[in-house]
Order: C-alpha cells, then structure tokens, then sequence
C-alpha cells in the first residue's frame, strides 16, 4: 500500500505540534519550580478516575506506562507525599494510589500552569478549527482499535483544557468511567 504524502505530512505536524507543547509545558512547570509533567499526568488521572484510588495496573494502561515505568513514578509522588498506596478491598494483592491533601494541592498549581500552556499555544485555532481537529484525531484514534472495539495499545484518558477527561480509545471500552469523549470506532 502506497503512503500518501499528506498523510504522513499530517502525521509530523501531529508530532511536532504535541513536542513542541509538550516542550514549553515541561519548561513552564519547571520555571515554576514544579515538578515533571509527568507528575501531573499521575496526580490528575487519579483525582479524575471514579473512585480517587485507581490500582497502579489501572494507571499503567491509562498512561500507556509500562507496570514498572508506573511503579517507579508512583514510588517518587509517594516519597514527595503526594500520593499514598492504599490496600485494593476487592484484591489484596492489588495496590491503589490516592492523592493526598499535599497532592491535591501540587495537582492544581500544576493544573493552571497546564491549562495556561495549552490555552495559550492552541488559542491561534478557532473554534471550528479545534473541533475539526479534535475530530479527526478522534478518527484516527478509531481506526486503531481492533475486533473487540478496544484500541490496541489500551484506553487512554487524558486532561483537556476545559478540566473534562477525553478519552482516548474505543466506544464500549472502560477507561474508568470518566470518558466525555468518544475515539469513533465502527462496531464490528
């Protein structure tokens, strides 16, 4: 199968575009003697998640870490005291993480530096241009799931600007219970 040119155009400027925010964030948190970006992505998706005590498995697939890569990361937020590890009731050989009141806090200075961020790098879009955009992404990231309408690398949920979860991934699929947006999958 041929590749089309402006598909693969489309897909640098996807990738450039998210580096290159993903750049100026990493630099303003640290501007702000912040931790990481990586620490926000943690402590929001717990606080967004149903119960406030996602288990670490849970955390790994949203944030497409490695169950190892989480641990260490989770070990650093719980030595910070930003984060406990909570025995899971349903599986006492699960662990669940929960922020703590330190946590809450390191969340939403991180959160207005964030939401600042990206409303200031995707303020030059209008309105219908974020839409379309958004869209689209949402579309490719439908043409990646698979017969069971779970996208193959697993859901993803990540922070909008607006403070709502999107969800990254298939309809039908969990990605815990906090999705406002859906990828657009066909059902099979």
């Amino acid at each position: 199968m041929e590749s089309s040119g402006a598909h693969l155009d489309t897909w640098r400027a996807v990738v450039t575009s998210h580096a290159a925010v993903t750049e100026h964030i990493q630099r303003t948190l640290a501007a702000a003697d912040l931790p990481p970006l990586s620490w926000f992505e943690v402590l929001w998706a717990i606080k967004r998640s149903p119960t406030g005590r996602p288990r670490m498995s849970e955390l790994a697939e949203w944030l497409t870490l490695s169950r190892g890569g989480i641990t260490k990361l989770v070990d650093r937020l719980v030595e910070a005291g930003c984060l406990e590890r909570v025995s899971c009731a349903e599986d006492r050989r699960s662990l669940q993480a929960e922020l703590t009141p330190a946590g809450a806090k390191m969340l939403k200075e991180m959160q207005t530096v964030y939401e600042g961020e990206v409303e200031r790098h995707l303020r030059s879009l209008t309105a219908e241009e974020a839409e379309l955009v958004t869209a689209a992404l949402q579309k490719v990231t439908g043409s990646t799931c698979d017969q069971t309408r779970r996208p193959r690398n697993g859901p993803r949920a990540v922070p909008s600007g607006a403070g709502q979860t999107i969800r990254i991934g298939c309809p039908g699929t969990s990605t815990a219970g906090i999705s406002t947006v859906d990828a657009g999958c066909a059902s099979s």
